[in-house]
């Protein structure tokens, strides 16, 4: 079967990369695409590297043009979404890759987005640990996903293994990401132009202010965490995509160095997309680009009591699209890797 699929947003970096992913999915046939200010432009005109779609032109995004669709992904802003989605076919299946329907509490909504709360969708992250199972079980035959936020998703698969067994504590979690400007998105911004962020490392949204943080801290809440918090710090550097997200946590009282690996490894053994690589070695984002793969390398600190996770992801495909299609394929009951690349780019 071939599930006709839309994609607003399609002008932008996160459109952008579904499209590229969809180009190779067999089941998946992309019969619009919508943006806003760029509505009326043929779609190579502002995605010039997707030459899949030479026959494509954007459409005004409305909820008319969107319905009538097996899928649809919206790759909208934040806020810009949910009034959309609310106007979709319910047999429709909606992949909102926004943040309009992460996030379950509407004091954490209010507090670090604002506007209107819309209720919270299958959160789109198959490998996330729950204490029970994982979110992949939530995701069969649903029809509205919510795809993650990249950093969200990066460090909750960092600690939510060490959460479930009980090795970590889920008190003074710490997580600093070295994160590439497209994860910001498309539009035109003064700190993220070239002559701003090359040869430079810039700290953003530090001190606990970050949207992402009350999205991980409910990921861990679904692995057992009670209280948790968290020391979020991302940091700019030039690259045009990834993350290297280094999280740190206090292990608990008397729990030795194996047994907190094996949290880990049990967590994601037979894992397609996400991979813990062997003792002693440790990730570059280099090794995830344009792959829809998580690679994570860990180590015990015996003298802090710490244990140390570092993860790479490419922000763009694992951590929005990838996600967002791979979430899609188990929601319509499709092999949950079909069309994702396992594989990334080098040089």
């Amino acid at each position: 079967m071939t599930y006709s699929v839309a994609v607003s947003g399609a002008s932008g970096y996160a459109g952008g990369e579904i499209l590229r992913l969809l180009a190779d999915h067999p089941e998946f046939e992309v019969r619009t695409v919508t943006a806003h200010a760029n509505a009326g432009q043929p779609l190579v005109a502002v995605q010039p590297h997707l030459r899949t779609y030479t026959h494509l032109t954007l459409k005004e995004t409305t909820a008319q043009t969107l319905a009538g669709h097996d899928v649809v992904f919206l790759a909208l802003p934040h806020g810009a979404s949910g009034a959309i989605a609310a106007q979709l076919p319910d047999d429709t299946l909606v992949v909102d890759c926004g943040a309009d329907h992460r996030l379950e509490s509407t004091d954490d909504w209010a507090e670090f987005y604002g506007g209107d709360f819309h209720p919270a969708w299958t959160y789109g992250v198959p490998e996330l640990p729950r204490l029970t199972g994982t979110q992949r079980d939530r995701l069969a035959k649903t029809k509205r996903i919510a795809a993650p936020g990249c950093n969200a998703s990066t460090v909750a698969l960092s600690l939510a293994p060490g959460i479930r067994a009980g090795v970590i504590e889920d008190r003074d979690l710490v997580s600093v990401l070295a994160v590439g400007p497209s994860g910001a998105g498309k539009s035109l911004k003064a700190h993220l132009l070239g002559s701003e962020i090359l040869g430079s490392a810039n700290p953003y949204s530090v001190g606990g202010v970050h949207r992402h943080i009350p999205e991980v801290l409910q990921a861990l809440r679904w692995a057992g965490a009670a209280t948790p918090t968290l020391s979020f710090t991302p940091v700019i550097v030039p690259m045009s995509r990834g993350i290297l997200a280094t999280s740190t946590a206090r292990i608990m009282p008397g729990t030795d160095p194996a047994t907190v690996r094996a949290a880990w490894e049990d967590a994601y053994a037979g894992e397609r997309f996400v991979q813990l690589l062997p003792e002693g070695q440790f990730p570059r984002t280099a090794d995830v680009l344009g792959a829809n793969t998580a690679l994570m390398g860990l180590t015990v600190d015996e003298r802090s009591g710490r244990v140390v996770v570092v993860t790479a992801v490419d922000n763009l495909v694992k951590g929005t699209a990838g996600a967002a299609i791979q979430s899609a394929n188990l929601a319509l009951g499709l092999t949950e890797s079909t069309g994702l690349p396992v594989n990334g780019v080098a040089p």
